[in-house]
């Protein structure tokens, strides 16, 4: 069985690898989220480039390619525009020309535009992508790496659509990712860390929980064990005293009738007591029936089980007053547990009381089944069914364990010469 340290061991490791993959998961998400923000926010910066100094310098001109023209333009855009992170800039119309750009290599040049960049074109949006390295159009970044392409639609002053193309360095995006998995990481895994730390106590308590029902389960089997081999010898101690040696004694006593040729009368008489004793077995032998082997409680019912138990009492010269009006109607394991409890307080009875009469009562109250066993006997010191080393009573130890496991509860009141009152309650749920 697992100890309590090794438990909480398990439990906090477990914790930590699941604590390890959520910082993780949190990590990417974070990161992922900043990127998503570094993307937007460079959108917005191409869209309000484009639309506040990118269009109003759009004139015939400079997409005529007027070289005064485009000198002026370039010199807006290296003052105005290309800062930051913000490294290549290109101006296209519907045909795929480079009208502009900042690297003077690519001015008049002619490439397709992806369905990406037309939309944009046409629909006068903003679009962002992934820069493709390996494009003819793409050959002078290759020096800048990673870069993110952020494309808005523009109209010149004439109304001719084109296409405003801004290129931003990936390494800024990447660092806004960062920054925000910086900004968000301490306070998530902080409140992580602290739900661990809550939690070792609480499994620590369930662990120790776990523990004790695991010793009272234990307690129980051996209890049931013991129980079982007290009955075994029980049951076998009371077959050999009672109805063997009765079925010997008729033996004997039919044996010698027959060799001694008794007269009619004294034949008479050693059939009769034959005939008595063995009624007397017969009844013994259903009384250990019902011990070896009890009623269905769940078909005929523990007013019917109390009722044979009653009459194999009566069997010995005992009265027995039986009021079982709450025995109607009550769950089987309930059932279950009023019959052992009846069991046992009768067989103490039979075995150890000198009663002359016993009362059983079953009643059902406030969601409680009682069983009451009261006999008018010689009691004893009630306060020797707790002490084991003593001897005698082991079964009403036992029977209190099994009451105990399902929440009821068993009360035994006696005292030397004032009989003996035993209660069984247990939950009808």
């Amino acid at each position: 069985m697992a100890s309590t340290a090794g438990l909480v061991a398990r439990f906090t490791a477990a914790g930590v690898i699941v604590l390890l993959a959520l910082a993780a998961l949190i990590g990417l998400t974070a990161r992922e989220a900043g990127i998503e923000q570094a993307t937007e926010a460079a959108g917005q910066v191409a869209w309000v480039t484009a639309r506040g100094v990118i269009e109003p310098r759009l004139d015939g001109a400079v997409i005529a390619g007027d070289p005064a023209a485009l000198t002026a333009f370039d010199a807006a855009m290296r003052q105005y525009v290309l800062q930051g992170s913000l490294v290549r800039i290109k101006l296209w119309d519907t045909d795929g020309r480079v009208i502009y750009s900042d690297e003077p290599r690519l001015q008049g040049g002619v490439y397709p535009l992806d369905a990406v960049e037309m939309e944009a074109l046409r629909q006068q949006r903003t679009a962002s992508a992934v820069s493709d390295l390996t494009m003819p159009e793409n050959r002078y970044e290759t020096q800048h790496g990673k870069l993110l392409e952020v494309y808005v639609g523009v109209r010149a002053v004439t109304g001719q659509p084109l296409l405003f193309e801004s290129y931003f360095r990936y390494d800024a995006v990447n660092e806004a990712g960062r920054a925000v998995w910086r900004r968000f990481a301490p306070v998530a895994l902080g409140a992580l860390l602290v739900l661990q730390l809550v939690q070792i106590p609480l499994a620590a308590s369930l662990a120790r929980r776990v523990r004790r029902q695991q010793r009272e389960r234990e307690t129980l089997l051996r209890h049931a064990v013991d129980a079982s081999d007290a009955e075994r010898r029980r049951i076998a101690g009371e077959l050999h005293d009672g109805v063997v040696q009765q079925l010997t004694g008729i033996t004997y006593a039919l044996d010698a009738a027959r060799l001694g040729r008794p007269d009619e009368a004294r034949r008479a008489e050693v059939i009769t007591q034959a005939a008595t004793d063995l009624r007397a077995g017969v009844g013994a032998l259903r009384s250990l029936l019902v011990d070896i082997y009890p009623p269905n409680l769940a078909e005929e019912g523990l007013a019917s089980a109390l009722a044979e138990l009653a009459s194999g009492l009566e069997r010995t010269g005992i009265r027995v007053r039986l009021n079982t009006n709450g025995a109607a109607d009550l769950p089987p394991v309930t059932a279950g547990l009023l019959f052992r409890a009846a069991q046992e307080a009768l067989r103490n009875v039979a075995q150890h009381s000198d009663a002359g009469q016993v009362e059983i009562t079953v009643v059902e109250r406030d969601g409680q089944a009682r069983l009451t066993v009261d006999d008018d006997g010689r009691g004893f010191d009630s306060e020797r069914i707790g002490r084991p080393a003593e001897g005698g009573h082991f079964g009403l130890r036992a029977l209190s364990d099994l009451i105990a496991g399902a929440r009821g509860r068993l009360i035994v009141r006696s005292a030397p010469g004032a009989g003996t009152r035993v209660e069984a309650e247990v939950p009808m749920s």
